[in-house]
């Protein structure tokens, strides 16, 4: 699997500071899946187009583990796979390179929009989310939908992550490669082998030039959920209908490379 890519070098860097000045008060989030050859002419296209790379400590390239939580019979993924528009996912996640941990919950509403919430937990709490520090357990209680103590550890996905910033400062976009899942519960693992998400987080009044870079290299949006994806990859079991047309492309995308 690579783990670097020459012509981030040749971009701009953007620091941490200045990505999180980004305000997108009309944001729209689109995703696209396609593989790593395809990846470098994004790439090259991005560069000629004045993206800049997010960059700290010198590096370009983030590793990241998110650890996702959920009922016992997997009401979160269930809300998703049956087309609940009101749901929530709650996860940990390890920026790998510092050592920083949050514990995130993301809330997605009737309209479609994402929100997310966020608290940094110590980092050997990755694995329990801090249930016995008071502080979080009124934190979540106030916003979760289901009592903390009815979840636990499902499923952890591992990746890497570049992130582009363009010329205006309207729009973020991720690209996460060399993704691994892993079911906590089942002892089970999977990969997504050459294939890349990419996600395009833009000001939805202003137009955005990589998603016309993504459909100059033939680059279409998907919907796909990492969490519900990985789930449905390892476990056989799991309800996964909905998602099956998304599986059979995954698999055919692998093949033909």
């Amino acid at each position: 699997m690579r783990t670097d890519f020459g012509i981030l070098d040749q971009m701009p860097p953007v620091a941490l500071e200045e990505m999180d000045a980004i305000r997108l008060m009309n944001r729209v989030d689109t995703k696209y899946l396609t593989d790593l050859e395809t990846l470098d002419k994004v790439l090259e296209k991005a560069r000629e187009k004045a993206y800049l790379v997010f960059e700290t400590a010198g590096g370009r390239i983030h590793q990241y583990r998110s650890l996702y939580y959920d009922t016992r019979n997997l009401q979160m993924y269930l809300d998703h796979h049956n087309r609940r528009l009101v749901r929530q996912k709650l996860r940990t996640r390890s920026y790998v390179s510092s050592g920083v941990v949050f514990l995130e919950l993301k809330n997605k509403d009737n309209h479609g929009r994402t929100k997310k919430k966020r608290i940094e937990i110590p980092a050997e709490n990755y694995w329990m989310m801090s249930l016995n520090d008071e502080s979080v357990l009124n934190w979540l209680e106030s916003r979760l939908r289901y009592p903390a103590a009815s979840l636990s550890p499902s499923l952890e996905t591992v990746f890497s992550r570049i992130t582009l910033v363009n010329p205006d400062m309207t729009e973020r976009s991720t690209i996460d490669f060399g993704l691994r899942f892993n079911n906590v519960r089942r002892g089970t693992s999977a990969d997504m082998g050459p294939l890349v998400i990419i996600e395009v987080k833009q000001d939805g009044n202003r137009p955005s030039i990589l998603r016309d870079i993504l459909l100059d290299c033939r680059v279409k949006p998907v919907r796909i959920s990492k969490y519900c994806i990985g789930s449905a990859l390892t476990d056989s079991d799991v309800k996964s209908g909905r998602f099956k047309r998304k599986l059979i492309l995954i698999n055919k995308m692998k093949e033909q490379i």
